[in-house]
């Protein structure tokens, strides 16, 4: 009996996952948000400021709904559900 090998082609996966772009993007949502959160505590954190409390409140949700759309784009766009 012989033994034959049988020559396959190479397997071609498009792995989207692991595309960089994606990480730094997640990287910078990560930024944004915890940016966000330490500007809601700010004026907790120094007292001089809590005349601006809401003005902080404001600016650090802006950044969270920030943040969070460019998390949540980047995770569908890794799963396959963005535009091409």
């Amino acid at each position: 009996m012989e033994n034959t090998i049988v020559e396959r082609p190479a397997k071609h996966t498009h792995n989207n996952a692991n595309r960089t772009e994606y990480y730094v993007s997640l990287v910078i949502a990560i930024a944004i948000g915890l940016v966000g959160v330490f500007i809601r505590f700010l004026p907790d954190v120094v007292p001089a400021l809590d005349q601006l409390g809401s003005l902080f409140s404001w600016i650090a949700n802006i950044a969270m709904v920030v943040a969070a759309l460019l998390a949540f784009k980047v995770v569908f766009a890794i799963l396959g559900f963005s535009k091409k």
